[in-house]
């Protein structure tokens, strides 16, 4: 079929053997590729019951069938395995430059399963993997390991048209549960720890080079489409707003609403949030924006501070979850030391959502006197020694480095603790947002803003935030649309850009196949039914997909909050809306 090579690649790292497998027409016809194919796979593959630090614990990387082409917002890999934060399905994606260079080795999907004997890194083109020594790559940031393996591999063998390597820092080889897989410096797979399961296989990183290229269905229908899009779409108040602002533009949105979680998720709004705002980042730093390949947005905003005692850092942020994790959660007011901040997470190799909210419920605890350690809000380099003690796991680190639900048992603060399944929320209240309460309690992965981006039409007043009637209806139309683009990996910022009508043209474009608003719903479907199959057989039950108790009982200085009723109102109605039976299992 057009749009794929019809095969993968799956490489066993304790035998340090590989194999190329040839995949059906049957399967592309199926889920296509992407979430679809990589979810199949892992359902297939992983043992039932796997522990996620166990080596048959698969970790797949995974294309679209639009990687590498003309499409706009098409440079993105995803990486998909047993989360070991949550215990359940974990599916993280990330842009840049990288991913054309992992779709140019000719396979749709690698799967990686075993440990290897020694620290390793992987070397994957398109006849296969060979396998080598970490040296002294372990132990180095995730800066410092991506261009020690750059340099060491791009000089070795034969000249490539693509390349690159995606690594693990310290937090990942030390197995904290949130690491991340980092590439290009500032770009990551964050959430759901899927760089602690590649450290558990002792793999320091991955160089993927080749020269291979999908072949679409309809060549000069892709280049009229492409050209389409940028000339109808790049003066789109979207477009404008990420090349203008990038997404630290929320900080303002969110403030007004009364939904930017702070101190702790103990109010909705912080009193300096001008102080940590896209204004305040434009006028303090030097700020230049950046896009990955095959994007025109460009909301990657690369800073340069300009003054005080962290002038000349550089960094690609911070973005607005990262601003929200450390500005808003953890009271840091300060728009140059959240930068600070979140170049430490970048090169420790560790997720910003999690890491803020692990050190905001530790200033927390410590208030309220549940442990004893010296940390107050605001307090920038006690938060800083926290995520190094975190990353390496010494002192009060080991114990966060479990993630939230560990903490929150060996400290008794379990009704305190706000996650779920384990993961912890983004910056957006539920109590005033409650189409993003469903969103956060049924997401696959724990609670995600990003799997149908709900959001975005209650802050912008296009579903009433407050409504529950009708709303899970709402809510999985942009889940399906987004698990559509999650199949081609495509980038999240262009939902306005891309409807239903036009996700079907890409489709035929890149593969042949037509499809129309109806069969990919279904499509989308039955990805989503998938991934619950697989998340009850790893042990899911109706429990789960709840908000934490705390956000139902305390309600906002406003006066906004959520009441258990309302959700179960809208669970209920979501899961009759997906066929699955009243506990949320598929029928």
């Amino acid at each position: 079929m057009h749009g794929f090579y019809g095969r993968i690649l799956k490489i066993d790292l304790t035998k340090k053997k590989y194999s190329i497998v040839e995949i059906d027409n049957e399967i592309y016809s199926r889920y296509l590729g992407g979430k679809g194919l990589a979810s199949y796979l892992l359902y297939e593959l992983n043992p039932p019951g796997v522990d996620p630090l166990d080596p048959a614990n698969c970790l797949i990387f995974a294309t679209g069938p639009v990687t590498g082409s003309a499409i706009w917002g098409s440079c993105r890999y995803g990486v998909f395995t047993k989360s070991p934060q949550t215990g359940f399905y974990s599916e993280s994606y990330s842009g840049g430059r990288v991913p054309e260079a992992i779709g140019s080795t000719g396979f749709d999907a690698i799967v990686i399963y075993g440990k290897s004997s020694s620290p390793s890194v992987l070397e994957i083109h398109p006849e296969g993997a060979g396998f080598h020594e970490a040296g002294n790559i372990w132990g180095m940031d995730t800066f410092a390991a991506e261009d020690a393996v750059n340099k060491r591999f791009k000089s070795s063998g034969p000249l490539v048209k693509k390349s690159g390597t995606v690594v693990i820092g310290p937090a990942g080889e030390n197995l904290v549960r949130f690491a991340v897989i980092g590439n290009d410096h500032w770009r990551c797979a964050g959430r759901t720890g899927a760089g602690t399961v590649m450290g558990s296989k002792n793999l320091k990183a991955a160089f993927f080079k080749g020269d291979k290229t999908r072949l679409v269905s309809d060549k000069e229908g892709l280049k009229k489409f492409s050209k389409e899009i940028v000339s109808t779409s790049k003066d789109h108040p979207a477009a404008i707003g990420f090349k203008t602002w990038g997404t630290p533009n929320m900080v303002a949105v969110t403030n007004k609403a009364g939904a930017f979680p702070t101190r702790y998720w103990n109010e909705g709004v912080f009193e300096n949030w001008e102080k940590i705002s896209a204004k305040a980042l434009h006028e303090k730093c030097s700020v230049v924006p950046k896009a990955c390949a095959k994007c025109f947005l460009a909301c990657g905003r690369m800073t340069t501070v300009k003054n005080g005692r962290h002038a000349g850092l550089v960094i690609e942020g911070p973005e607005y979850e990262t601003i929200f994790a450390f500005g808003g959660l953890c009271l840091i007011d300060s728009i140059e030391e959240i930068a600070y901040l979140n170049d430490i997470c970048d090169r420790l190799g560790i997720d910003t959502i999690s890491a803020g909210n692990l050190c905001a419920f530790t200033i927390e605890a410590a208030e309220q006197k549940k442990i004893d350690y010296e940390i107050k809000y605001g307090d920038v380099d006690a938060i800083a020694d926290l995520l190094n003690k975190i990353a390496t796991g010494t002192g009060i680190g080991k114990t966060l480095a479990q993630g939230i639900r560990y903490a929150a048992k060996e400290w008794g603060l379990e009704d305190m603790a706000v996650h779920v399944k384990g993961l912890e929320p983004p910056g957006y209240d539920p109590r005033v947002l409650k189409g993003s309460g469903l969103a956060f309690a049924t997401s696959d992965r724990g609670a995600c803003h990003l799997r149908a981006t709900f959001h975005n039409p209650e802050l912008a007043g296009l579903i009433d935030p407050a409504e529950i009637k009708g709303k899970a209806g709402m809510f999985i139309d942009l889940e399906d649309r987004l698990t559509i683009f999650d199949t081609l990996i495509l980038c999240r910022f262009f939902r306005d850009l891309y409807p239903w009508e036009r996700l079907g043209q890409i489709i035929q474009i890149a593969t042949g196949l037509k499809e129309n608003r109806e069969t990919l719903q279904k499509r989308a479907a039955r990805i989503s039914t998938l991934v619950r199959r697989f998340n009850i057989r790893e042990g899911l039950k109706p429990e789960h997909d709840r908000l934490p108790k705390r956000l139902h009982k305390n309600r906002l200085k406003t006066g906004h909050g959520i009441t258990e009723e309302e959700l179960k109102m809208m669970i209920q109605d979501y899961y009759n809306l997906r066929g699955w039976d009243k506990k949320g299992v598929p029928l």
